[in-house]
């Protein structure tokens, strides 16, 4: 199982990124995809968490009403649309791949992709 983060960059505040998430496995419809982020000297923080069957979501206070999780089960992708960006919302954004539920908790997270940058400038 891999996964494949995009979209990351370099963009001012108040403007808007889409990050992808592209997974390898051949069917995702029982998975739940989720967007973590770390900023330098930061744990890993939950960001949000799209159920790929059933599209129920959740959010981080932090990004709740900015952010936008969704997803496209024939694709085996998430997408995490980000508006109103912040210099706070600066880290490495990872997508993780969860067996059931959506969970905020790293650890029943059992797949990782590799972390996109996104630098938001004031």
């Amino acid at each position: 199982v891999q996964l494949q983060a995009s979209g990351g960059g370099l963009v001012q505040a108040g403007d808007s990124l889409t990050l992808s998430c592209a997974a390898s496995f051949r069917t995702v419809t029982n998975y739940a995809m989720g967007w973590f982020r770390q900023a330098p000297g930061k744990e890993r923080e939950f960001v949000s968490v799209v159920q790929m069957t059933t599209g129920s979501t959740d959010y981080a206070d932090s990004v709740k009403g900015r952010f936008t999780i969704s997803r496209d089960s024939a694709q085996n992708t998430a997408y995490l649309q980000m508006n109103s960006l912040k210099p706070e919302d600066t880290a490495v954004y990872y997508c993780a791949a969860a067996r059931f539920g959506l969970p905020r908790n790293i650890d029943d997270y059992a797949y990782w992709g590799q972390g996109t940058q996104v630098t938001v400038s004031s």
